[in-house]
């Protein structure tokens, strides 16, 4: 069974994005890698059967000139990952699908997207790639099986957080690698057996 991995870039103050709803700062790492962050995302992009995003998430990318022929998933052309986005409101036009031939479910339910993600064909992991509050839901639902955190040096001091008030779950950290732009930390969640 493929694993489902939580992918999110946040601040040091935990937020994946700022009042004003740019990312840019915080994706510093995917616009401007070193060495480092250009093998994570590789590596990440590379491995990934399927992503689920939230609504808002799919309205940032399929707008205008977002991602495009060059740059989309994983900071790279399109590639064949099939999309799932929870949403309760379908879209009356995909702009991707129409220009780029990308692959898009609606989906109403994250557990339901969850499993279809996991039955795509294409092999790989299942990438939540966010929003923050779909990833937030993910956790809380014990959908996650690693969460992959890039921590932007930057302190934002509001915005949308990752974790709600009283958010309880134990992870084992992995791995941990610093590049000049962030610190990527993967943990694994712990077991029942190993608390």
């Amino acid at each position: 069974m493929s694993t489902v991995i939580a992918d999110i870039t946040m601040s040091l103050d935990g937020y994946v994005s700022p009042v004003s709803g740019s990312v840019d700062e915080l994706q510093n790492w995917v616009m401007n890698p070193d060495s480092v962050d250009t093998e994570i995302l590789e590596r990440a992009t590379a491995a990934t059967g399927a992503v689920i995003m939230g609504r808002r998430l799919f309205d940032i990318v399929n707008g205008p000139g977002v991602w495009t022929s060059e740059m989309a998933y994983g900071a790279q052309p399109p590639g064949p990952q099939p999309f799932f986005v929870v949403t309760h409101s379908v879209p009356d036009d995909v702009r991707l699908t129409r220009e780029l031939g990308m692959q898009f479910s609606f989906v109403d339910d994250l557990a339901e997207a969850v499993e279809q993600a996991r039955g795509a064909p294409a092999a790989g992991h299942v990438v939540i790639m966010g929003g923050g509050d779909v990833i937030g839901q993910a956790v809380e639902l014990g959908l996650v099986d690693e969460l992959h955190l890039h921590l932007a040096p930057l302190v934002l001091g509001g915005g949308t957080p990752l974790f709600k008030d009283g958010t309880v779950h134990t992870y084992r950290q992995r791995e941990v690698r610093a590049s000049v732009n962030a610190v990527h930390v993967v943990y694994g969640r712990r077991s029942r057996v190993e608390e």
